[in-house]
């Protein structure tokens, strides 16, 4: 079975909980096939610098609704170890999403790779940033 690209994204936000605000667009990337959540785990990381994570269970029933549409087969791919290091990056007095995910729109890709005998030698993401300051830089726009 061919497998997409599999992703990982920390998004980091001041205070001491997280806000659901990225859910919608989450949810609009998964139902559009593009991507399909492999796994999503909340941190906070406390002023002096403990970090605990938090179960969607365990989030504010406001913020809860805001994750209904996010379908996904969340598999607990991200284990206590992997939660701690990727919670250590986030900044003290802040909460945090940890989102897994496969790219979906590449397995056709991946599988066609492998059928012709290729083989992927380079993949990295280019950050946002780093892209749009490229394109301005270059005059290009789309």
């Amino acid at each position: 079975m061919a497998v997409g690209p599999v992703e990982y994204l920390v998004v980091a936000f001041p205070g001491s909980r997280f806000t659901g605000v990225i859910a919608p667009a989450l949810a609009d990337a998964v139902a559009s096939k593009a991507v399909r959540i492999i796994d999503l785990a909340f941190v906070h990381r406390a002023e002096d610098g403990a970090i605990e994570t938090v179960e969607l269970e365990d989030l504010d029933p406001d913020e809860l609704v805001s994750f209904e549409r996010v379908e996904g087969e969340v598999t607990g791919l991200l284990n206590s170890e992997d939660i701690r290091t990727l919670g250590e990056r986030v900044p003290a007095g802040s909460s945090a999403a940890l989102i897994v995910w496969e790219d979906l729109w590449a397995v056709p890709l991946t599988a066609a790779v492998r059928a012709s005998g290729g083989q992927v030698i380079a993949h990295e993401r280019i950050p946002a940033e780093v892209a749009e300051a490229a394109v301005s830089a270059s005059g290009s726009a789309r």
